[in-house]
């Protein structure tokens, strides 16, 4: 078996522990406001043809792409970002027709859509939830003619279906840099980062952060809030208010919503996460944030080109697919951003040009030395962590050398239990 099968084994043993994809949620309020329902034709413009779901047409002539929606498209979080990606796609890309729709329960609603989409005729369908990823296996074995691309899951025929995710590690890693930066400057070196669930992508994307924080402000600490949800408002404001009394002076989320910038206290500090738009208060630092559209047009070109070859995409921050507000081109930085010593706002800006370049990965994220908050060496310096221990827990059975259940040595929380 080669590591890229022990990289999907590893994710399998985890999946139960994930009920939908990042950003799942429909409850979160745009941060801006919504597109124009005559950009594209939403579902609520034709007749209900299944259930409770509204089912678009495909244009004549056009190569027809449909994305299927968790919640609403104006959701101001992870589905809003994908949208802003579909909108990319029909203007960027010729000949091309997008539709949506949204609010799409997961299970048998879902496998009900995607079917009647591929019965309409569109060529490629995305589906932007984990939990869609069951039904869109399903339906893309009954249409082997239609390209099915499942976000954040790790099933694929190798045919006509496959997964597509990316190594949000990267962002993470910078808006430690700038939390840092933030809490140095403040004279508080205390962080938060607030949490979903115990996988080893949530203690991934925290140790990015903390690794960040590091480089920048090297006796900042880090403590953590398990919320045990992707997306939940109230949960997540309650976490964010609870690091922010126990002396945070910047709280990250690894969650939907803006919650961390909004309650924070003043002169206090929230970074938000998936969609660029909802970091609008000046509580705000930055957002780390997805970029669906160039992504998402090349492999609908591909499609169209008959190239395309369902399989696991794990993209990283050269692929454009991602950002960091404020220090991508034609982005104001955040009034808290801006004030940040030259030397660390050089820092950041220098890694994410090597990032965009392709000169710096997740696995230059994750190179030694690295010290857990044990004490024991987690990797000896110029050592990089590989895929699958960026993947896997060996509590699991996952065959990983290092794996990663462990906390980087200034995070203060202790590891979460995997009972």
């Amino acid at each position: 078996m080669n590591k890229k099968n022990l990289w999907f084994l590893s994710v399998l043993l985890i999946a139960a522990f994930v009920l939908s994809a990042c950003g799942g949620g429909a409850e979160a309020p745009a941060a801006e406001e919504a597109p124009a329902a005559e950009e594209a034709p939403a579902a609520e413009e034709v007749p209900a043809e299944e259930g409770a779901y509204q089912i678009p047409t495909v244009e004549e002539g056009k190569y027809n792409v449909a994305f299927v929606y968790v919640g609403p498209h104006d959701d101001g979080g992870w589905t809003q970002a994908h949208d802003v990606g579909r909108m990319w796609v029909e203007e960027n890309v010729a000949d091309v027709h997008t539709a949506y729709v949204e609010i799409v329960a997961e299970g048998a609603d879902a496998e009900q859509v995607i079917r009647s989409l591929a019965r309409k005729g569109f060529d490629v369908i995305f589906t932007t939830s984990f939990g869609y990823m069951d039904a869109s296996e399903v339906v893309a074995d009954e249409f082997p003619d239609v390209d099915i691309i499942h976000i954040s899951g790790f099933k694929s025929n190798e045919a006509n279906f496959g997964n597509l995710m990316g190594a949000m590690e990267d962002m993470k890693y910078l808006a430690g840099m700038l939390a840092g930066s933030r809490a140095k400057m403040d004279g508080n070196p205390k962080l938060g980062y607030i949490a979903t669930f115990p996988i080893p992508e949530e203690l991934r994307l925290g140790n990015a952060f903390a690794l960040g924080a590091q480089e920048t402000c090297p006796e900042c600490t880090v403590d953590v809030r398990w919320i045990f949800t992707w997306h939940d408002p109230i949960l997540e404001k309650e976490a964010s208010s609870s690091l922010f009394d126990g002396g945070a002076q910047v709280v990250m989320t690894g969650a939907d919503t803006p919650a961390p910038a909004e309650v924070a206290p003043e002169g206090k500090w929230g970074i938000t996460y998936d969609y660029s738009g909802n970091c609008v208060v000046d509580a705000c630092l930055t957002s780390m944030y997805w970029n669906w559209g160039p992504v998402y047009g090349r492999i609908v070109e591909e499609s169209r080109d008959g190239t395309w070859v369902g399989g696991w995409e794990y993209f990283d921050a050269d692929s454009g697919a991602m950002g960091l507000l404020g220090f991508m081109e034609g982005e104001e930085m955040m009034p808290g951003t801006a004030e940040l010593p030259a030397e660390d706002l050089a820092l950041i800006e220098d890694t994410l040009a090597a990032m965009l370049a392709g000169e710096f990965t997740r696995f230059d994220v994750f190179k030694g030395p690295i010290t857990d908050n044990q004490g024991n060496v987690v990797l000896e310096d110029g050592v990089s962590l590989e895929q699958l221990d960026l993947d896997g827990f060996a509590q699991f059975g996952v065959p990983c050398e290092t794996c990663m259940y462990w906390w980087n040595e200034n995070i203060t929380a202790e590891l979460p239990s995997l009972d």
